[in-house]
């Protein structure tokens, strides 16, 4: 504690005062109190730990603050604001959806965009905010075709594992369907 270290720095005949220690505590929890507020305010510095600055954010960037939304799907779609400027080329639209996905896309062109989802199962959860990036940025000729992968039969025969095995992993069918382990 910050008044025990004041305390200790003070002389010895004053380190027994009752009204030395009663100050330095009243002091001390002033300090802590300001210690507090400052790392809160360093984690608002950084999108990744953000809580109630996101909506600063949000409003800087012109999004629409959504406070039923999840930190991470806000964090998303502010990231992929800031991202979303410049030059629309494959790298841009990867660093966009890479932003969304939490996870890895393979970006091709063919007279349309091509978004294949390659490290995660199933649609995205945040899809819609993804999309709305991406029509904000494309031009505006150039359609856009997203590619999911799911579980096939295949690979599902790999695990080895037998149904009651899979019965008690306690999946839902739309975990089920994007369930993958290291194969």
């Amino acid at each position: 504690m910050i008044s025990q270290r004041m305390l200790k720095a003070l002389p010895f005949y004053e380190q027994k005062s009752k009204i030395f220690q009663s100050l330095l505590d009243i002091q001390g929890q002033e300090l802590d109190e300001k210690a507090l507020t400052i790392e809160d305010l360093k984690k608002q510095l950084s999108i990744d730990t953000a809580i109630w600055a996101l909506s600063i954010y949000e409003q800087e960037l012109g999004i629409i603050t959504d406070l039923y939304r999840s930190y991470e799907d806000r964090r998303s779609t502010i990231k992929s604001k800031w991202r979303g400027t410049g030059k629309v080329d494959r790298d841009l639209i990867k660093l966009v959806s890479d932003a969304y996905t939490n996870g890895d896309v393979k970006v091709t062109f063919d007279g349309k965009i091509n978004i294949e989802f390659i490290s995660i199962y199933g649609t995205p959860p945040n899809i819609a905010d993804l999309q709305n990036a991406l029509e904000d940025i494309k031009p505006a000729h150039l359609g856009i075709a997203y590619i999911f992968n799911y579980l096939i039969w295949n690979e599902f025969d790999r695990y080895n594992k037998t149904w009651d095995q899979w019965d008690g992993l306690n999946l839902i069918w739309d975990e089920f369907e994007i369930h993958k382990e290291g194969l």
